[in-house]
């Protein structure tokens, strides 16, 4: 009996310490938004995503172009249509109909091929700027002994009273200047 007195005890005390260590735990907080928008290679992946996109759209406005001028003949030789070139010009009207169907499929196939190509470049630019900027986050944390670290980018956390802010300490890790841009919003 004695025997589990002392390991009620022993086990109450052992919980009681457990808590009070997860009690002093540090917390900090950051803003990912602005260290990740102060990092020069963001500027860098806009730009190329920028540039790699206006040729996408330059690639779909060309054959919307192509596909208005078919139209635009298709119209006209509507137009020429009378009793006598009846047939001939109903057949033409339908191989140009058929092939405007066909640019319409391309170019809704184009814009969903751009839109997929587009996803790809983006993660391909900026999957790397936030791994640097989580591997960053990671260090200081561990540098400075925090459990806990909350991002107040998120909208999931409301109120944040309390813990350092670390953000100039994550930009500082990757050579960025702690006054630099705030994210736009």
């Amino acid at each position: 009996m004695r025997k589990l007195i002392n390991a009620f005890f022993l086990a109450a005390g052992l919980l009681f310490t457990a808590n009070i260590a997860n009690a002093q735990q540090k917390l900090a907080h950051l803003n990912s938004a602005a260290i990740i928008e102060a990092m020069p290679e963001v500027k860098t992946a806009r730009t190329a995503l920028e540039a790699f996109q206006k040729t996408k759209q330059a690639d779909i406005e060309k054959m919307i172009s192509e596909y208005q001028t078919k139209l635009k003949a298709a119209q006209d030789k509507e137009k020429t249509m009378s009793e006598a070139n009846k047939e001939a010009i109903g057949k033409e009207l339908q191989t140009m109909g058929a092939e405007l169907q066909d640019l319409e499929k391309r170019i809704g196939d184009a814009r969903q091929k751009a839109q997929q190509e587009l996803e790809t470049k983006n993660a391909e630019l900026f999957n790397p700027i936030q791994v640097k900027a989580d591997a960053a986050i990671k260090a200081v944390s561990k540098e400075k002994g925090f459990a806990y670290v909350f991002d107040t980018a998120n909208p999931a956390v409301i109120y944040s009273d309390g813990g350092e802010d670390i953000t100039a300490l994550v930009k500082t890790k990757l050579g960025i200047a702690a006054t630099a841009t705030a994210p736009k919003k």
